[in-house]
Parts: C-alpha cells; structure tokens; sequence
C-alpha cells in the first residue's frame, strides 16, 4: 500500500518511477551469467504486473481499450519490426559503422532459452517472454512514453496536456526515445510514430495499449515459429 500512496501522491513518480524500474532489472539480465537473461525476465514480469496493479487506481489513463485502428496498428508494426533489415537498422548494427564498436559490444545477445535449459524449462521461459511482452510491457511503457515523456516535454505540468494535442518536438522526441531503446532502432521510431498516432486519434492511452499488445504477441509467435531468436 505504501508505493500506492507515493503514487498518489506524485503523478510523475506514478508514471515514470514503474517503467524506471522495469528497466533496471531489465539491465541486470545476463550480468550474473548467461541463465540469469531468463530467471531476470521472470522476476521483471512478476515486478511488472505488481506494479501496474499498484498503478491501476492513480493512473486513470492506463485503461485497455479496443478499436480497428489499434488491430490495423498492431499488426502494421509488426510487419514493419520484421520486414525492415539492413546493414544499418539495428544499433549492433548501426555503432561500428560511426565507430562506436563500444556502444554495440553492450548490446544483450539473442534471447534463446532453448541454448540454457531443457524443454520445459525453456517452454516456461518463452511463455514468460510471449505474456509478459503481450502484457506487461503494453501499459508500463506506454504510460511512460505517451502519457508521461511526450506531455513532459511539452510542459512540465503535463496533466495540463491533453492526450489529443499533436506538438511536433515532443512527437519527434518521443519516438526517437522509444525507438532508441530498442536494438531496432528504425523500426522502435516508427513504432513510436504510429502508437503516438493512435493516442492523439482516440484521444486515449488504451488503443496504443492494445496495438503495442498486438505487435509483441505477434513478434513473439514470429520468433517462436521462425527460430528468430536474434529479435528478442
């Protein structure tokens, strides 16, 4: 009850301070060697789905909700995720041709917990990975970026922003952010354009929601199903 009463008590730490710490413990994957990518997976989703239970109540924006537009979002991202390849698209990519080797040394390997653990084991982890990208991720990361990140930008009293209100740097900003976070950095910015997209459509969060759902299941069932384990 206490982190809900600090929510409460701050709209900014009841958006940011969630996602902050799905991060961290997404930075601990693998440093405690190869199987802790997995077991560091886990514990972030059980952390996730606590933390939007604590949220659900302060945030009332973080509400699921379903339209064509979301469906035709969804899906659209996705083929865009797997269709874009390149020699400069991803970040492990991208890096050494500036002459940042470094910066793409750090990057996570392929998350494939068949190469760690026998079949069940990485049967539990692949389900872990499919539900938690489907939703988990979906209302942590679009609270943080389209409720929070792009009205912050725009006025530090961001409740004042309506979710509707298209302001160009903030827009910019936001995807260039969302989609450098992601290892496919071109396609994370177009990813970050078409949520944003939907948000100032609808005017609320739930549809970006919904799609961002709809791209990582079907990403997941693409990785599953293809042995494309270089995507997550």
């Amino acid at each position: 009850m206490l982190l809900r009463e600090r929510f409460f008590r701050s709209a900014t730490a009841a958006r940011v301070a969630p996602f902050v710490i799905f991060v961290l413990l997404t930075a601990g994957q693998g440093k405690f060697g190869a199987a802790s990518a997995y077991w560091f997976y886990l514990a972030k989703t059980i952390v996730g789905l606590w933390l939007i239970w604590e949220m659900r109540a302060v945030v009332a924006e973080m509400r699921w909700a379903f339209s064509w537009e979301a469906v035709a979002v969804g899906v659209a991202v996705f083929a865009v995720w797997v269709g874009i390849d390149g020699g400069w698209t991803t970040q492990i990519s991208l890096w050494p041709k500036l002459g940042l080797s470094a910066v793409a040394n750090d990057a996570p390997g392929a998350w494939n917990p068949n190469e760690h653990f026998g079949s069940m084991l990485a049967l539990l982890f692949i389900a872990v990975r499919i539900l938690g990208s489907t939703f988990i991720v979906p209302p942590l990361e679009e609270v943080f970026y389209r409720s929070f990140l792009y009205r912050f930008i725009a006025n530090q009293n961001f409740l004042n922003v309506p979710l509707n209100k298209f302001l160009p740097w903030p827009f910019l900003a936001t995807a260039l952010v969302f989609g450098f976070s992601h290892n496919e950095w071109l396609a994370g910015i177009l990813c970050g354009a078409a949520y944003q997209w939907l948000v100032l459509r609808k005017n609320r969060l739930g549809d970006a929601m919904t799609a961002h759902a709809i791209t990582n299941f079907l990403l997941g069932a693409w990785v599953v199903g293809r042995g494309v384990w270089n995507f997550w």
